[in-house]
């Protein structure tokens, strides 16, 4: 299924109706009407729940706020494989100064911040750029000079998120979507059921979302045909 915006977004429905060894789904990149299926009806209604929505809410445990030293070895972590060993050594030491200057006095007052508001959560493990994000806002919000880490280049250039996905999986939602989060990316949803996948793809340069839903289309194509034990043309 495509559903072409006027403006420039499109989506995907791969569907496999047909017998093992053929394509039995559908290639629908560069249709400009939407395709609705007859099938799958009972997708098309939302059921009412008699448990509301954020009932579990207050039983969920709290994640903890993760240590400074573990964000900035996670971030440096994530840096490597982008910079050169010049642009490296000159992030990492940014990082080193950040972490024992005005990065840690942030992370002290966001410590006490959090022990004051038990209502919120930090993700923790590997989500360091949340951490470093909340660092960031905590400095800009009270109108501190911004400290190097972000004003670095390679900090910015991380933070530039061309692809930016999510989904909500429902039998109740067909298709949902969002835009992208910079001038040169994409936003996509996504719905993975049994039988079918569906994409909904957004952005604001039109030549270039149409050459990417091509690329997804095909991707998915080839993936469903490994996993079907075609072999790939």
């Amino acid at each position: 299924m495509l559903r072409a915006r006027p403006a420039c977004g499109g989506g995907i429905l791969l569907r496999r109706p047909g017998p093992v060894g053929r394509r039995g789904y559908w290639r629908t990149v560069g249709l400009t009407e939407s395709i609705i299926s007859e099938l799958d009806t009972d997708h098309h209604f939302v059921h009412r729940s008699t448990i509301p929505t954020m009932h579990f809410q207050d039983s969920l445990p709290r994640l903890p706020l993760p240590k400074l030293e573990d964000s900035m070895k996670r971030y440096l972590a994530a840096q490597k494989p982008l910079l050169d060993d010049d642009q490296y050594r000159n992030t990492e030491r940014i990082a080193r100064e950040f972490g024992k200057g005005v990065g840690r006095k942030l992370h002290r007052d966001l410590v006490e911040f959090d022990k004051k508001n038990k209502h919120t959560s930090y993700i923790s493990g590997r989500g360091f750029d949340r951490h470093l994000f909340a660092l960031k806002h905590l400095s800009v919000s009270r109108g501190d000079p911004m400290p190097e880490l972000f004003l670095d280049s390679a900090y910015q250039k991380l933070n530039h998120i061309i692809l930016s996905t999510s989904t909500l999986h429902s039998p109740a939602v067909h298709l949902g979507g969002f835009g992208p989060v910079v001038p040169d990316g994409f936003g996509i949803g996504y719905n993975v059921f049994d039988t079918w996948v569906a994409c909904n793809t957004t952005g604001y340069l039109n030549r270039e979302l149409q050459e990417f839903l091509r690329c997804l289309e095909y991707s998915l194509n080839d993936i469903l045909d490994v996993l079907e034990g075609r072999p790939l043309v």
